[in-house]
């Protein structure tokens, strides 16, 4: 039914096909054939793949799903780069090669993003511009940016969206979607990597990009944050020329944070520059709990002025109160070396599932952890890197099996970029001292009277509410038992996967047994002379038995290719 739905129509079909045959060529056979879509290849291909099973030779398993995503386009991009900031769910092997994903896409001709621009509008570009740029500054898989100039003189860039983009990428997301559930349904291992959660969280950060309202929405919220900032420049959003394929931004004049040649020809201090960067993303985080999720040296500016200006705002993370919390308790304990209490907030922050055992899990992180950081007591706060610290600590929870929310995940690559970023402009620069004062706020702001009495309220109504509903839901629970109406729901776990496991298996016996009986047709037939015959031979008898070789052929085929002998 899952492929009936995705096939309804003639361009759909043809895009799954190219789909599948692009997987195919990548040496991924095995896989579409138990996910049953190797319908959509041609016999001949089939057969080509087939004599190749089962080895592969040439690149590695990520590298060639890392070629495949970028043959495939702009949506499969976009998701190899979304999975290359979670090594939680894909293994470090698989999101280091996705890192090397980029949007390397040709422009679209000037003439149409002038006409998209005007569609949008409803002006025509002179009544808009004074001048426009037909050669495109920069050209993504999404969308493409021109310079240009407003009627009132105004410096500007233009984002435009790619034509039919969106109707490609929704496209594929229904694709991607089918094809996650089928493998979720027939390759069990594939369940540990949660193909359909992925796709899910793929859809929704791609369908933010795809709308501009979105992106100048959050440069809205960024440049509130950050008004009374003097060092911080975000540029303005221009309301009158927004639509959800254009936006107007006002532009940034500099260089880009990396050009280190550019900012000592500006005469600007590296060392400045660093601090500025960096403390704005300490606020970001650890104060407004809202960050730009994408800090590449190319959305960071220096300006002139000596101001950070920052570009780019379609992907941003959220940090809640609560994590802001966990994090200063993590502070907490690091600083009184309280192992306990810091894997207390490892758990809160990563969420341990239920299948841990929570005892084995407490013994084992501990000595991990205890390895980690005994060496970091007794060093100086400039020798400890911050950005591998919070790295390992996150691969710790890898490696532990716990699910580690997006958004510390996005924190983490925020980290290693910016401190990346700072030691090129300032070799001696000093991570944890540029944090320290934030992690002070967050620690004071925990034990603060205010905080205190919040929490006790809170506590209290918790419990208040607990010794109302108390009483009412056992008496629910008694007047059900007495009256023989307590119903106690199990769950299988793994039985749908047996039943059909039992299914193929009785449908290959079945199938067998078909066969033996064709055979065993033949052999009668061939004996007793039944029908025409050639040189005393049955003629029915030579069709029984090709016909139940290839049946026998193509039961044995099926087998191999599932894996189970």
């Amino acid at each position: 039914m899952d492929i009936l739905r995705i096939t309804r129509t003639y361009k759909t079909a043809r895009r799954l096909q190219h789909i599948v045959n692009v997987f195919l060529k990548h040496g991924f056979g095995k896989i579409i054939d138990q996910i049953y879509l190797g319908r959509y290849i041609p016999f001949r291909k089939r057969l080509k793949a087939f004599s190749q099973w089962p080895a592969v030779k040439g690149p590695s398993v990520p590298e060639r799903l890392r070629m495949a995503f970028a043959e495939l386009g702009p949506s499969f991009i976009k998701l190899g780069q979304l999975l290359s900031s979670r090594p939680d769910l894909i293994t470090t092997r698989y999101a280091d090669e996705f890192k090397k994903l980029q949007d390397e896409v040709p422009p679209f001709p000037a003439d149409v993003a002038k006409q998209i621009i005007e569609a949008e509008i409803g002006l025509p570009l002179d009544k808009i511009f004074s001048d426009f740029q037909e050669k495109p500054v920069a050209a993504a898989s999404i969308a493409q940016v021109h310079n240009a100039t407003l009627l009132d003189g105004n410096n500007v860039i233009v984002k435009v969206q790619r034509p039919d983009i969106r109707e490609q990428i929704e496209m594929d997301i229904d694709i991607m979607s089918t094809i996650a559930r089928l493998m979720e349904k027939h390759i069990s291992e594939s369940r540990f990597f949660n193909p359909t959660g992925i796709v899910h969280e793929f859809q929704k950060t791609v369908r933010k990009e795809l709308d501009f309202t979105e992106e100048a929405r959050n440069a809205c919220h960024f440049r509130r944050n950050f008004q009374d900032n003097p060092d911080i420049y975000i540029p303005k959003v221009y309301p009158e020329f927004l639509t959800e394929k254009v936006l107007v931004m006002e532009r940034i004049e500099g260089v880009r944070i990396d050009d280190i040649e550019g900012i000592e020809a500006l005469g600007l201090d590296r060392r400045k520059l660093a601090k500025i960067g960096v403390d704005a993303y300490f606020k970001m985080i650890l104060e407004d709990g809202f960050f730009h999720a994408d800090p590449h040296p190319g959305n960071i500016f220096a300006m002139p002025t000596g101001q950070v200006g920052f570009m780019d705002f379609g992907i941003v993370g959220r940090v809640s109160d609560e994590m802001k919390e966990a994090m200063a308790n993590t502070f907490i304990a690091l600083i009184n070396k309280d192992f306990d209490k810091l894997i207390d907030q490892y758990i809160e922050l990563g969420l341990v599932s239920e299948e841990v055992d929570l005892d084995v899990f407490r013994r084992e992180f501990k000595e991990d952890l205890r390895d980690f950081l005994e060496p970091l007591y007794g060093v100086t706060l400039k020798e400890i890197n911050f950005a591998e610290y919070l790295n390992t600590i996150v691969h710790l929870a890898m490696k532990h099996n716990m699910k580690i929310p997006s958004a510390l995940l996005l924190i983490n690559k925020a980290m290693l970029i910016l401190e990346n970023l700072g030691v090129q402009l300032d070799p001696n620069f000093d991570f944890i001292a540029a944090a320290e004062p934030y992690a002070s706020k967050l620690i004071r702001k925990k034990i603060s009277p205010q905080k205190i009495y919040a929490d006790l309220s809170r506590n209290l109504s918790e419990a208040g509410d607990f010794i109302v509903l108390f009483p009412r839901q056992m008496k629910k629970i008694i007047r059900k038992i007495l009256k023989d109406d307590l119903h106690v729901k199990l769950t299988h776990t793994g039985f749908e996967q047996f039943i059909r496991d039992m299914d193929r298996s009785s449908n290959r016996i079945a199938f067998a047994m078909i066969i033996s009986a064709i055979l065993l047709s033949s052999a009668i037939m061939h004996a007793t002379g039944v029908g025409p015959t050639i040189y005393g031979m049955s003629i029915l008898g030579f069709v029984a038995f090709g016909v139940a070789s290839l049946l026998g052929i193509w039961l044995i085929i099926s087998i191999i290719r599932s894996g189970r002998l």
